[in-house]
């Protein structure tokens, strides 16, 4: 029987569509070297067919359901029977019609329609087209009679003919797959059948998905078929996969081939483009985790080239395009998602064990009962051997150690480990968990977890492809974000290689001069580790002795929106890494150390005596103490009281003349300061905070901007006249005023202050009662 043939005799106005053939071969990575041939994509005896495309025209939404009218004709057999079954004596009757995946079925299952019509028992199926027929109906021969569907219009009619003839061919299709006999037979009936999809003119996701779950459904009922019939089916099915996702079962059929035959050229082929259209449309991967899967066994196929990670570069790079912009947003948070996923399947036996949950496997193998899991893994550790004994109060050695110790943690349960932090009692020779060996001193930061090779491979693929994204500047900030909660196991922040993979990444972070970067190098709430952290001195992936440490601390100082707020985290936090690199030589610590004591951010005599102590044991600490030294005669000088209350600097000023007019006397008493229409710059903000009385400030006309507001808005809380008129200020800066509640007046005419800033900061400045926003986008 021919699945494909037409509507028979009376179809004519079905078949008036013209197809053109199309082809879509291109490379989609370009080279990749696959043995010493240097195989193009493309080419090879995988190269995709031609498949039809229909041409623009009439299309039509499948149909499941509508009301309809209906005439029977049974097949008259007597005279008197032709005469009943004349056109004058015919009825027609109103039914609500549901196509099924099986039947015709009836709403109101009476009259004509009391039984459902089976799509099996439908001979043909045509549009009445002879000589007085009557108008917009389709006509259903079955034996014994013949079924007329009549429609209100032209286009409903087609719809109604379109919609059986699809699910009469895709029921027939589905029991001939169901029990296939001959392969040869089974392949060629495939290509009908995705031949059938491409051309029909209904437009409906099922209509590319039935023929999908068909196929998935057929594989994974024959898994016992060659490698040949497999890429020969993959192949056949490529023109569906095209504008489709593929459903779950089909996922695991692809995965199962990536695993097995990685090198086919199949793979880069058909995959190719599978994978690139998940990337770029996929909006959820919770709603099918097996898109994810497949994503990451197609990239380890990849990887399995002799190119290796050289082809997986290319493949990101193809995915982010070749502009600096790429045009996708949903690539960079799905590839994200994919490398944790793939990450996380590395450490899956120890995190289940740790967290008493059966792992994906013994879901799979229905083994969830408690008395059926297997007892806890103990983690193979290994640590290089220290140059002297530790104490002997962290971790005993062997009488005869060798180079490379072994220490075996036993992960705990979630009830023993909540036991030990509430004061439990534990036996004294229990081994400690892993967190805990990490965090117990900085000689034990080197323990790295021993995983099998493969595990060990996917973890390097999946790392590097983290490395990668970092290197795209407008992929940065996204990546950053995604990132900043450390959304890794703790079991892989302890393997050395990923972590010196991962620094990599910070490092990057760390050198990114954009806020929205390097302030995700901190925590994403109070009392949680950040990146910040994880890389100070004595903290888990710290493998520098803090140089990284330096760097980010060097680079929030430079941009952080609340500088003093950000001393006094590390005063509390960090002022031993800080005052350990200060000793070290570390000119960014010792700056950070000097600016503590300049702020009067530590209050404790001896801290601060300690932090003196540090200073003068270096020559850089020596130098900069005696600078501030000098700075803070000065600013003694500058604050006693007297000189005037009020100050206008001459037109044309600079920061260095302000300086050195503020340098030459007292300005203790100075409350109104002027700097309309002169050249300072937000350096000027270092002098400003030195007077302590001053409460009104004009800037009008400056090159004033975001970095000396923020300064200001920590320095000068009693401030109650800011004039920032033509200045270059932005959002960014002008948020920071919103801790100045002694303001009660406020110029930001003509500078870039948006509505949404305009409405916070009235919100948050009680006191402000004189506010001039004209020229602004809140005017």
């Amino acid at each position: 029987m021919d699945f494909n043939s037409g509507s028979g005799g009376g179809g004519n106005e079905l078949h008036n569509n013209q197809f053109y053939q199309c082809e879509e071969n291109k490379p989609l990575l370009g080279e990749m070297s696959e043995g010493n041939n240097n195989t193009k994509l493309g080419a090879g005896p995988c190269k995709r067919s031609l498949h039809h495309c229909s041409s623009s025209g009439m299309r039509y939404k499948l149909l499941h359901e509508g009301d309809i009218q209906v005439c029977v004709v049974k097949h008259p057999r007597t005279f008197l029977s032709k005469i009943l079954t004349s056109k004058f004596l015919r009825r027609w009757e109103p039914h609500h019609l549901t196509l099924t995946d099986s039947s015709l079925t009836s709403a109101t299952p009476t009259g004509y329609m009391e039984t459902s019509l089976s799509y099996s028992a439908i001979e043909d199926l045509q549009l009445l087209s002879w000589d007085n027929a009557p108008k917009y109906c389709v006509q259903l021969s079955f034996p014994g009679g013949t079924v007329l569907l009549q429609a209100a219009n032209g286009y409903l009619r087609d719809q109604w003919f379109h919609s059986l003839q699809w699910k009469k061919k895709i029921y027939k299709y589905r029991k001939v797959l169901n029990n296939p006999s001959r392969w040869d037979v089974v392949l060629k009936e495939i290509r009908a059948l995705v031949d059938m999809a491409l051309t029909s003119p209904l437009q409906d996701e099922s209509i590319h998905q039935a023929p999908l779950h068909i196929i998935s459904t057929l594989l994974a009922e024959n898994s016992n078929l060659s490698t040949q019939d497999h890429e020969n089916i993959i192949v056949a099915i490529a023109p569906l996969l095209e504008n489709n996702h593929p459903p779950p079962d089909l996922c695991e059929f692809f995965c199962k081939h990536c695993r097995e035959r990685p090198r086919s050229m199949v793979v880069i082929e058909v995959f190719t483009p599978v994978v690139q259209r998940i990337l770029k449309h996929n909006m959820d991967f919770g709603k099918c985790p097996r898109l994810r899967l497949f994503t990451q066994e197609y990239i380890l196929a990849l990887n399995e080239l002799n190119g290796g990670m050289e082809v997986v570069k290319k493949f990101v790079h193809s995915m982010h395009g070749p502009t600096g912009q790429c045009p996708h947003p949903r690539v960079l948070p799905n590839l994200v998602a994919v490398c944790l996923a793939a990450i996380y399947s590395c450490y899956e036996e120890f995190i289940n064990s740790r967290d008493n949950s059966p792992s994906l496997k013994e879901i799979r193998n229905g083994c969830q009962q408690q008395n059926d899991r297997k007892p806890p893994m103990p983690l193979r550790l290994l640590r290089p051997e220290p140059p002297t004994p530790p104490p002997a109060t962290l971790l005993p050695l062997s009488p005869n150690p060798s180079p490379l110790h072994e220490i075996l943690v036993e992960l705990e349960r979630n009830n023993s480990a909540n036991a030990r932090r509430k004061g439990g009692p534990s036996g004294g020779d229990s081994e400690p968990n892993l967190i805990d060996c990490l965090l117990v001193s900085p000689a034990l930061n080197t323990l790295s977890i021993q995983l099998p090779a493969q595990a060990d491979r996917v973890l390097g693929c999946f790392a590097l492809i983290l490395k990668m994204l970092s290197d795209y500047d407008d992929w940065r900030p996204a990546l950053a974000s995604l990132l900043q909660p450390i959304p890794f196991p703790k079991e892989a922040l302890a393997h050395a290689k990923f972590t010196k993979e991962l620094k990599y990444v910070i490092q990057r972070f760390a050198e990114d001069p954009r806020q929205e970067v390097h302030s995700c190098l901190l925590s994403v709430r109070s009392g949680k580790d950040g990146w910040f952290q994880l890389y100070s001195p004595g903290g888990v992936a710290c493998d520098d002795d803090g140089e990284l440490f330096a760097s980010m601390v060097h680079i929030l100082m430079g941009s952080c929106y609340k500088t003093k707020k950000f001393l006094l985290s590390l005063a509390e936090n960090k002022l031993g890494p800080c005052m350990l690199l200060a000793l070290r030589g570390n000119q960014t610590m010792v700056e950070i150390l000097c600016l503590m004591l300049e702020y009067n951010i530590i209050d404790n005599k001896d801290t601060q005596l300690q932090i003196i102590s540090t200073l003068e044991s270096t020559q850089v600490g020596l130098r900069m103490y005696e600078q501030l030294c000098d700075r803070q005669r000065e600013l003694k000088e500058l604050q006693r009281k007297g000189g005037p209350t009020r100050l206008t600097l001459p037109s044309k000023s600079t920061d260095a003349d302000l300086a050195r007019l503020l340098s030459s006397g007292s300005f203790g008493n100075l409350e109104n300061l002027s700097l309309a229409f002169t050249n300072v710059t937000s350096a000027c903000a270092e002098q400003l905070i030195k007077l302590p009385s001053l409460k009104q400030l004009n800037l009008w006309s400056t090159q004033f901007g975001d970095a000396g507001l923020r300064l200001l808005s920590e320095h000068l809380a009693c401030l109650q006249v800011l004039n920032l008129c033509e200045t270059p200020v932005t959002d960014a800066g002008l948020l920071a005023l919103s801790s100045m509640k002694s303001l009660c007046s406020l110029n930001m005419n003509s500078t870039k202050l948006t509505a949404d800033t305009y409405e916070d900061l009235k919100a948050k400045l009680p006191n402000l009662k004189d506010v001039d926003v004209r020229y602004t986008e809140a005017w």
